[in-house]
């Protein structure tokens, strides 16, 4: 990383001075606000942070303000920005071949897919590149299907997969509603969730065996022979960082087999590093059927996604055309980044470093947090994965915010945070706590502590409320 700051140079880590970011930001919001249509907003009704820097764990706003990104973004800057290793290939990479159409072999792509078979579990050796998540989740339902002459496809609530059409009837959160008719092949049901549990569970092993049989009465109602695949999210992201109770990935793996189901993994959010595992499906020593990713596979530098298939599938279309593709699948500029990313992973231990840092830092940090503030239910993750759960009244479990909204109360909380500087990653009544991998344990320190700062606001709220 850079080594040179604001405060050392007078200048942003791009080399531009405050002065100039700030006139820069001004055209650029004025442009935005003008021409830019932004996903799942209603346009007249935001004003959207603009950045004009990024460096490591820091991003820097269009005031020339240093936050410290305890969101990834989206929670896919897994290396964090800017890492040069990664810059410099997707440079070099450009010098050499900008693009090629997919049906040509290319070094970049070659070498991405080993790296990443070499990580998956099991046998998921035969990798088909995407754009993002959401396309790498439509395509591994297509498989599914073609794979099992079958059509449904089971996805729990509280969960999410992807805008596009099939990835969003599958999402399991609010988002889905507008888009969802009815007719999208997709059955809904409860997974695990204890602090908010549907099964009366009062256990972690209640909740694992009640939830399964809630699935597997599922599936027997719906009719075994008309489901193509289970999808599910290895550790839920978007809807709530619920890491699954011991023994309910094995058990949904077990009626998978029983019944002739395709095991789908969305490892989107929760791979490469992000859960403290290459892919977070590893805590559960399960292998699933096909396994999508994205996100962290080259944090975002370039996009791309991809399923990772299993031999059986992979059979399915060794002499019958696969009836789908993309012009920019394997895209070399993506995957290039993909190659750095994941050698930089391993030759830096980042993944060890998420692990450890959540392990000994976040995780303990978070529960203190979570003892002093009468506004946090629950604090919950793995890794550089967690949540926070906000409430209005500890015993009854009211959220801070209704689900499928915000509140004056969580916008207030949100607000702090970015005044402290830290951005967070927010969502209906939660703060996840999911910085890059690479964080350190200083900076997971300080991070804390202003969240700790930022929480105080809610809890001001609530003695007032």
């Amino acid at each position: 990383m850079l080594n040179e700051t604001l405060e050392e140079t007078g200048l942003l880590p791009n080399g531009l001075t405050v002065e100039t970011a700030r006139k820069e930001a001004a055209r650029t919001y004025e442009l935005d606000r003008k021409h830019v249509f932004h996903s799942w907003s209603a346009q007249a009704e935001i004003s959207p942070m603009t950045i004009v820097a990024a460096e490591g764990c820091h991003v820097w706003d269009g005031d020339g303000n240093k936050l410290l990104d305890f969101s990834s973004m989206l929670v896919n800057t897994n290396i964090g920005h800017q890492h040069p290793k990664v810059v410099a290939a997707i440079a070099e990479q450009a010098a050499k071949l900008c693009t090629v159409a997919p049906q040509h072999a290319n070094d970049a792509r070659s070498e991405a897919a080993r790296l990443i078979a070499e990580r998956t579990p099991g046998e998921l050796d035969t990798i088909f590149f995407t754009n993002g998540g959401a396309d790498a989740v439509e395509h591994a339902v297509r498989m599914a299907r073609l794979h099992t002459g079958r059509y449904k496809v089971l996805s729990r609530y509280r969960s999410y997969h992807g805008g596009t059409e099939t990835a969003i009837n599958l999402t399991g959160d609010p988002r889905r509603w507008p888009n969802d008719h009815g007719n999208a092949g997709v059955v809904h049901f409860f997974g695990p969730f204890l602090y908010r549990s549907q099964f009366h569970a009062t256990t972690e092993a209640e909740e694992s065996e009640r939830a399964l049989k809630h699935l597997n009465d599922t599936i027997r109602m719906e009719g075994p022979n008309t489901i193509a695949a289970i999808i599910l999210e290895s550790i839920p992201g978007t809807a709530g960082i619920m890491v699954p109770p011991p023994g309910y990935i094995a058990g949904v793996r077990e009626l998978c087999d029983e019944y002739g189901i395709v095991f789908i993994a969305d490892e989107v959010m929760a791979g490469f590093g992000r859960s403290g595992k290459w892919f977070s499906i590893n805590h559960f020593d399960v292998t699933p059927d096909l396994l999508t990713f994205a996100k962290g596979v080259n944090s975002g530098y370039v996009p791309l996604g991809g399923v990772a298939i299993s031999p059986a599938i992979a059979e399915t279309f060794a002499h019958r055309a696969y009836p789908g593709g993309l012009t920019y699948s394997g895209h070399p500029l993506a995957t290039a980044a993909a190659v750095a990313t994941i050698n930089a992973m391993a030759e830096e231990g980042i993944v060890e470093n998420a692990a450890r840092v959540g392990a000994e830092v976040i995780g303990p940090g978070l529960r203190d947090i979570a003892a002093r503030h009468r506004c946090v239910g629950e604090v919950r993750g793995a890794g550089v994965f967690w949540a926070v759960e906000l409430v209005a009244d500890q015993d009854t479990r009211e959220p801070l915010a209704p689900y499928g909204s915000s509140s004056a109360a969580m916008n207030s909380v949100i607000g702090e945070c970015k005044k402290l500087g830290l951005l967070p990653f927010a969502n209906y009544n939660r703060i996840h706590v999911v910085p890059p991998c690479i964080i350190t344990d200083e900076q997971a320190r300080e991070g804390l502590a202003l969240l700790d700062r930022a929480l105080d606001v809610a809890d001001a709220a609530l003695d007032h409320g």
